[in-house]
């Protein structure tokens, strides 16, 4: 839809559903506010005013990733959907203090829109009218928006500003998550039985719209907490990276030597890659291990181990000392299926495939 501040803004198409629903509750509400208004213009009305709504979580979500850009963070782009909208940031802050900044900004944004909407709404509009009730529901609604995401529990932004919290506190980010994800789980379970207190409290019947609500914005919350687990599953796991130890061993060829050739020399060898050279003996591919296993057994005689091979790139010769974030990141910047490594003076020192580092992740 655009490209604010270079940041790339997506809108899903369930974003249309949310806005068919906001548009079909709010019609009423507008009908009240406003008598006379024919029942066409009261849909018109509350379709503007989910626009408008979502225009104010597309600022919610700017908010974030501007201030992650500030921090040298890369945004990848934005996207409004069913429950609101998210801001794609590539890369976690490495700083407690940057990450509690960059989740505040989204909330603090949201609140402000309440604030200069209430007081549009007391000072500057006069006598009832569209504007009056679309400002009136507008600051209420970015309020509601604010207050929300400031709940101390993951995905919310305030379970992020829980997490750099005892991030700060304890110097370990993934110990923060963990709590901030249990959190979260427990706002979700509060947040699904909320209806049903309220109206055991009350005395009142229950009101579905606010049990189907409930259910949606509790499974988000549990459901997001629960990708927060997994996510500090992860990150404990990338110190164990090392290069150097899944790197298979490489066997040599060169250009023209049939397929069979080059997996005979090296089972021969118990090498786990082939990677072909030049005639100087200058690396220029890694043998595609897919490519290979999609190839039938008697047409390997008839192709060159070259013709199933991925040209090296530079970004896919790396380091063989690289370890943990080091590597995940290099790796990162040019995705493929297997990488040279090679000795800081330059000498090839194996292949590592990138199935070999995904199973270190296997049953997170």
């Amino acid at each position: 839809m655009g490209r604010p501040f270079g940041i790339p803004v997506y809108v899903s198409w369930t974003w249309f559903i949310v806005a068919a629903v906001i548009t079909w509750m709010f019609a009423p509400v507008f009908r009240e506010h406003l008598p006379g208004f024919a029942p066409a213009a009261s849909y018109a009305v509350a379709f503007a005013f989910a626009v408008l709504l979502y225009l104010s979580v597309l600022l919610h979500e700017l908010a974030h990733s501007v201030v992650a850009k500030m921090y040298g963070l890369r945004v990848r782009r934005i996207v409004l959907y069913l429950l609101g909208g998210v801001s794609e940031i590539e890369t976690e802050p490495k700083r407690p203090g940057r990450e509690f900044l960059i989740a505040a900004a989204g909330p603090v944004l949201s609140l402000g829109l309440a604030g200069l909407g209430l007081a549009a709404d007391l000072l500057l509009i006069e006598g009832p009218g569209v504007a009056q009730v679309l400002v009136l529901q507008l600051w209420f609604a970015n309020l509601i928006v604010g207050v929300f995401n400031l709940l101390p529990g993951l995905p919310l932004d305030g379970g992020r500003m829980l997490r750099a919290g005892v991030w700060k506190l304890s110097g370990d980010m993934g110990t923060g998550t963990i709590v901030a994800a249990w959190v979260g789980r427990v706002l979700a379970v509060l947040l699904i039985l909320s209806p049903f207190l309220l109206s055991m409290m009350s005395g009142q019947p229950l009101d579905q719209w606010q049990v189907v609500w409930s259910l949606l914005l509790g499974s988000f919350i549990w459901m997001g907490a629960g990708q927060s687990l997994r996510f500090a599953k992860v990150r404990a796991r990338i110190p164990r990276i090392n290069a150097r130890e899944l790197a298979r061993r490489a066997v040599p060829v060169t250009p023209d030597v049939p397929l069979s050739e080059a997996l005979r020399k090296a089972a021969e060898s118990q090498a786990g890659a082939v990677v072909v050279t030049d005639y100087d003996g200058r690396p220029t591919a890694i043998l595609n291990e897919a490519a290979v296993q999609a190839t039938p057994e008697q047409r390997r005689p008839w192709l060159t181990a070259a013709s199933l091979s991925r040209t090296l790139e530079p970004a896919m010769v790396l380091a063989a000392d690289l370890t943990g974030e080091e590597l995940i990141e290099a790796m990162r910047q040019a995705p493929s299926a297997e990488y040279l490594l090679v000795e800081r003076g330059g000498e090839i020192f194996g292949v590592l495939a990138t199935a070999d580092v995904n199973r270190v992740f296997s049953g997170v």
